[in-house]
């Protein structure tokens, strides 16, 4: 079997699994946040945090709830890490330096899991398990909270009630995301992932060294990690490393698991708006621009040039043996088309226009299928642009859902669009100027360029994911990054939210014979082109400084 075959095998194999998926799994969620019952454990996590799961929230009590939560968490994973020297479990590493903690509390929080060291050097069990792993399934709830109370802005009319989210929060953990990742880690543990507790142990001599690895509950974590497209590895080569992904089997496992909640939300979304046929239209965008960059990443992965890439079949550098180029394309593209981050090859190792469209799928807001949660609000607020610009061209008032859209909606579907890319090109204008950060690349000129532009932008999207050519452990990038994951994560939702707020206020609009048909295969092509024309090309200047110049160069 060609290993092109055995790629595109793989593709369909993976496709099946989440059409068989995306019924069940989506309206199982419809169902738990529109549920009216509580269940036993959470009365008791209502209880704990001194919250009324019945009481409705204003968009911006809403928002305080989402930002006091995160706080807390923030406070809570740094003060983890500083005191982790004391703590049992430590296995004799010391606390984690001020910096490093700022950084990697923000990145968990924010469902980033930017990682700026080495998880099996730094962290202990406890930290690990009962700090990382715990906010990987918070981080994610938060956002499935988010995107529901938009949904509900678009189903409800004339209040400004968009649910509660605390109840949300807690059902989205014990409801959705807890069972599944139990299930998931019964699954990776039985292909070969470990999951223990014990310490270091030594295994041999390496280079005239001794070689160490350390155990830990890495299946619990690994199943989390890609249910919830957090990203962050117990160890540092992610899931190119065996414990955390032995075999192709648990390879293609974790990218479903990356991949289902995010398509599935697109049939929870059309259930709670009560027309299932427009979750299908926006199941039907994120699907196209996904299959399509996946294609081209295997296109520029294994149309090699020079003998000896021919000779091995593809580009294999910095790729593990065990997937080869076909699974390590399709990896690349899910992880970074979410808001995941995990690795099972190395970005920086890809063929320059390879690189590029890692970079190119964090750039259009990972919205394709995108995070848990995030993915479906972003394309969301896509949609509501694309209305407005279909509008523009018939010169008829937009309308999206029955809701108008108008100023004060399109204003803020603006500032949610203007925001990332700010903090990207911004701050990476500022890495390439000052004289110090520079410093941190391993490579000269473009690919270089394309290290720093590639963490600004995995940061600012809340990705996660590095294209490991770039020191990012200093006091420059964990704050600077640190910086762009907070205001990339939290001024986002708080437009969400306000226009969430803004919908549920308005009168439904009655359909007319000239109104949108936005469950149908034209708006479909008009979003899909409004994702690649509005986003892609904000950043065309930086890929043409970066990754195209080295592709064109090569």
């Amino acid at each position: 079997m060609s290993v092109v075959l055995a790629g595109v095998l793989q593709l369909l194999a993976l496709v099946a699994a989440l059409a068989l998926a995306y019924v069940p799994a989506g309206t199982y969620m419809a169902r738990v946040y529109s549920s009216k019952r509580h269940l036993r454990v959470e009365r008791w996590a209502y209880r704990a945090i001194g919250a009324d799961p019945d009481t409705e929230m204003t968009w911006t009590a809403y928002l305080r709830g989402v930002l006091a939560f995160s706080v807390v968490g923030v406070l809570f994973l740094y003060l983890l890490m500083r005191l982790q020297g004391v703590l049992p479990g430590s296995l004799g590493f010391a606390s984690v330096d001020p910096a490093q903690s700022f950084n990697t509390a923000v990145s968990f929080v924010t469902n980033t899991n930017w990682q700026s060291y080495y998880g099996e050097q730094t962290m202990g069990h406890v930290v690990q398990t009962a700090g990382l792993a715990v906010q990987n399934f918070l981080s994610a709830a938060v956002g499935m909270a988010v995107a529901v109370a938009l949904v509900r802005g678009f189903a409800r009319s004339r209040t400004g009630d968009l649910g509660n989210f605390w109840a949300d929060l807690v059902r989205g953990t014990v409801r959705i995301l807890v069972p599944a990742a139990a299930v998931a880690a019964v699954v990776l543990a039985a292909c070969g992932v470990i999951q223990n507790f014990s310490g270091i142990h030594e295994v041999g001599q390496f280079m005239g060294g001794r070689q160490q690895w350390n155990g830990g509950a890495v299946a619990s974590q690994e199943a989390i990690k890609e249910l919830g497209t957090n990203g962050g590895g117990y160890f540092n080569a992610n899931s190119a490393h065996p414990f955390e992904n032995p075999t192709p089997f648990t390879n293609l496992f974790e990218i479903f698991l990356i991949l289902v909640i995010p398509f599935s939300l697109t049939r929870t979304f059309g259930v709670l708006v009560g027309n299932v046929r427009q979750g299908l239209a926006i199941l039907a965008t994120m699907f196209t621009i996904w299959l399509g960059f996946v294609a081209l990443m295997m296109w520029t992965e294994f149309a090699h040039h020079g003998p000896a890439l021919q000779a091995a079949g593809g580009a294999l550098e910095g790729k593990e043996v065990r997937f080869g180029v076909g699974s390590s394309s399709l990896f690349a593209v899910s992880t970074t088309l979410t808001s995941t981050g995990a690795v099972d090859s190395f970005h920086s190792s890809f063929t320059g226009l390879g690189g590029g469209l890692t970079l190119l799928s964090m750039m259009l807001g990972e919205i394709a299928p995108g995070g848990t949660g995030s993915g479906l609000y972003g394309m969301l607020i896509l949609a509501v642009i694309a209305v407005f610009v279909a509008g523009l061209m018939v010169g008829r008032t937009p309308e999206y859902l029955g809701k108008k859209i108008g100023a004060r909606e399109m204003k803020l579907a603006a500032c949610y669009i203007l925001i990332t890319p700010a903090l990207v090109l911004v701050l990476t204008a500022a890495s390439v100027a000052l004289p110090t950060p520079p410093h941190s690349t391993l490579n000269p000129g473009a690919h270089g360029f394309s290290e720093i532009l590639y963490a600004f932008t995995s940061a600012a999207n809340n990705n996660g994911s590095a294209f490991a050519g770039l020191n990012a452990n200093t006091d420059w990038f964990n704050t600077t990054t640190a910086l762009a994951m907070l205001l990339g994560r939290f001024l986002p939702m708080v437009f969400v939210l306000a226009l969430a707020g803004s919908l549920a206020g308005q009168r439904p609009v009655p359909v007319t014979a000239g109104t949108l048909r936005t469950e149908k295969p034209l708006f479909t092509g008009l979003l899909v082109g409004a994702v690649l024309i509005i986003t892609g090309l904000t950043y065309f200047p930086a890929l043409a400084l970066g990754p195209l110049a080295e592709g064109l160069a090569s």
